[in-house]
């Protein structure tokens, strides 16, 4: 879909246009509710502070939608395979920093009671582990705050997938 016609749609395909992209229901009204866009950025730039800040339960509802760094999401629906193509790019690591991933996703689970999340696009699976190392020293609200701030990076590169095409 381009810009145009997202905003042009109707308001229920313009949201579910979104919802792939992060499944907040009070960040796609903001988003759906504002348009029209003028072009791809504004859009962005409406994305990364729509709905700010998230909370908790609506934090912890969308990272159900996300797959342990390192695993790839199953299934066939748009939020799969975009998830798919984001983590495609980590390739296959070595026996050592695959284990040392793993690990730290559990600690990580233990620690704060929810997946790690970040933008792996982009991101080889070193700097991820080296980020979620750094990241097991953070308070709680620490971590909330920086899971917020990678859906939206993570929405925002949805969003030029889908819709800035």
């Amino acid at each position: 879909m381009h810009l145009a016609q997202f905003n042009a749609a109707g308001r229920t395909e313009a949201a579910d246009t979104l919802r792939p992209c992060l499944d907040i229901q009070r960040w796609i009204d903001a988003l759906a509710d504002a348009r029209p866009y003028a072009n791809l950025e504004a859009l962005l730039e409406a994305a990364r502070g729509a709905a700010n800040p998230f909370t908790p339960a609506e934090i912890e509802a969308a990272l159900a939608h996300h797959p342990r760094i390192g695993e790839q999401a199953r299934g066939n629906s748009t939020e799969a395979r975009l998830s798919q193509a984001e983590q495609a790019g980590l390739g296959d690591a070595d026996a050592a920093v695959a284990a040392a991933l793993a690990e730290g996703n559990r600690i990580y689970e233990e620690r704060f009671g929810q997946v790690f999340l970040i933008r792996a696009a982009g991101r080889s699976r070193t700097e991820i582990l080296a980020a979620l190392t750094s990241r097991l020293t953070h308070t709680p609200e620490e971590e909330q705050t920086i899971i917020g701030e990678q859906l939206r990076e993570i929405a925002a590169l949805r969003i030029e997938g889908l819709i800035g095409r």
